[in-house]
């Protein structure tokens, strides 16, 4: 299956499409050694002329050298998680300084909608995620990956997030959830969130990711009021009277975390990754998709890029 990845490259001439089989995983931390070592990384990625759906497509990049725009999508990584989410974007604006830097909350629908007119994917109906009791092994995850939904004052479940956002459901969610475990509260983090009003029919929900599909989540609620908080998890904070009041992140720690890992990540030459397979298996048919090579120049201007961006962040 790998971690499908795609990364558009815009100039005078209009634009590449590149793809990677596996480049979905790290690709936030790639992206921390800034555009002087990115984008010739990027760029020396195999072609691609068609589209895969969106939902096979878990991380994207589009980067504009004219307009000095970079858009981006991921399903994980530090980018996602709640504890390192601002300090990954806090690093990236400073690696990309005189850029703008703009996160697709609608994946790589919304990447090609900034493309021209994008072909919508054939519909299907929101596949709800499973309700967890409160003892489940995933909360004793530091990022666990789930959703809260919180029911007015009184009701807090906690979701696995493996499918659609709970959000997409519609009022149907209050259906399923009317007998699901009950948590009282969540103090953990989360990834995607919703809280519920029944009384004044109003929907708040946020989300660290991206959605696989464009469907539109306030039509999803015909006749409420529905609120798109971004990330902002904060504002859930505020709506639903405590019942979910997760931990502050600590800036400091997370900026070092994300630049260790960034360093690890940009730690030497990577020798090109479909020339060292079929090295070791000439007989095996290799299809494209697959990280190129990386020099130990251009590793070692990467981690200066990160570690510089780390010193601005961190500066007083």
């Amino acid at each position: 299956m790998g971690n499908r990845a795609v990364f558009v490259l815009c100039g005078p001439g209009g634009h590449t499409r590149h793809r990677s089989s596996y480049g979905a995983v790290g690709i936030d931390l790639d992206l921390l050694a800034g555009p002087d070592a990115v984008l010739p990384f990027l760029s020396a990625h195999d072609r691609e002329e068609s589209w895969f759906p969106d939902d096979m497509v878990e991380a994207g990049v589009l980067a504009d050298r004219d307009r000095r725009l970079l858009l981006v999508f991921a399903w994980e990584g530090h980018v996602v998680s709640p504890r390192t989410r601002a300090a990954t974007l806090e690093l990236l604006r400073r690696a990309w300084r005189g850029w703008e830097v703009r996160w697709l909350y609608d994946g790589q629908r919304a990447l090609r909608s900034h493309l021209g007119p994008a072909p919508q994917d054939a519909e299907a109906a929101a596949d709800p995620c499973p309700a967890l009791e409160p003892d489940d092994e995933e909360l004793a995850d530091p990022d666990p990956l789930v959703a809260v939904v919180t029911i007015g004052g009184d009701r807090c479940h906690v979701l696995a997030l493996v499918h659609d956002h709970p959000a997409e459901e519609g009022p149907g969610l209050l259906d399923r959830l009317r007998g699901a475990p009950d948590h009282g509260s969540h103090r953990l983090h989360a990834q995607a969130g919703v809280h519920v009003d029944p009384e004044r029919r109003r929907v708040g929900w946020w989300l660290t990711a991206a959605r696989a599909r464009g469907r539109d989540v306030a039509a999803c609620w015909p006749g409420w009021t529905v609120e798109f908080w971004e990330d902002r998890w904060a504002e859930h904070v505020r709506a639903c009277g405590g019942r979910f009041t997760p931990p502050v992140p600590d800036r400091a720690a997370a900026l070092a975390e994300v630049r260790d890992e960034a360093l690890e990540r940009w730690s030497g030459p990577r020798a090109d990754a479909r020339e060292r397979l079929l090295a070791a298996h000439p007989r095996v048919l290799v299809g494209g998709g697959f990280a190129p090579a990386v020099t130990a120049g251009r590793a070692a201007a990467a981690r200066d890029a990160v570690e510089a961006a780390h010193r601005a962040a961190a500066r007083p």
